[in-house]
């Protein structure tokens, strides 16, 4: 009986302290294995590029919304549907080399008028590098909001990372965001270069 009762300890120690030694393990790997990714090897792009949005120019309210705000530079009533085809450049000034196409649709989800989900598809030709990347996630129209980035084309097959989008101006007839790029390529989908 003795026996069988040890046999059940090493089992229960086995099921249950095991699993999160080996998880606590795993998980030290991990981190340093995702840091030697990030100093030796993996690859990764970094810019920044600016959205010049324009309303009833490059960009359109759809569907007007229900309640809250009236329309504004940067607030929209809750529910309005708004669809874009943004010019991106290399600077905040519009007349600067565009490299870049940001077109999608968000959906105002707050009710101050100020929040929205986004989804859209960034169109790039920068630094020798040629495809698009999708993004979707919540936007507050007057802060810095990150981005996933959820897929890719060309030379963005599945890449990973995100996007800062953070407003430049929004004062004029012209809203301006800085659109920050953190793109990494996981190991098996490394671009040419």
């Amino acid at each position: 009986m003795e026996m069988a009762s040890l046999h059940y300890h090493v089992l229960v120690i086995l099921i249950f302290v095991l699993p999160f030694n080996a998880m606590s393990t795993s998980d030290h790997h991990h981190r340093r294995h995702h840091d030697h990714h990030h100093k030796h090897g993996l690859k990764s792009l970094h810019f920044a590029l600016y959205q010049h949005e324009t309303i009833n120019k490059t960009g359109f309210i759809v569907v007007n919304g229900v309640a809250g705000p009236p329309v504004g530079q940067t607030t929209t009533p809750f529910g309005t549907l708004f669809v874009f085809e943004d010019p991106m450049t290399l600077t905040p000034n519009r007349t600067s080399k565009v490299v870049g196409i940001a077109e999608g649709t968000s959906v105002t989800s707050g009710l101050d008028g100020l929040r929205a989900i986004s989804i859209a598809k960034i169109t790039l030709r920068v630094k020798h590098y040629k495809g698009s990347i999708s993004i979707v996630g919540g936007t507050h129209n007057i802060k810095p909001s990150d981005h996933p980035i959820v897929g890719g084309t060309g030379d963005f097959l599945f890449v990973q990372g995100y996007v800062t989008s953070s407003p430049v101006d929004i004062s004029g007839l012209t809203v301006v965001y800085k659109i920050e790029f953190h793109i990494y390529w996981p190991p098996y989908a490394t671009p040419t270069d």
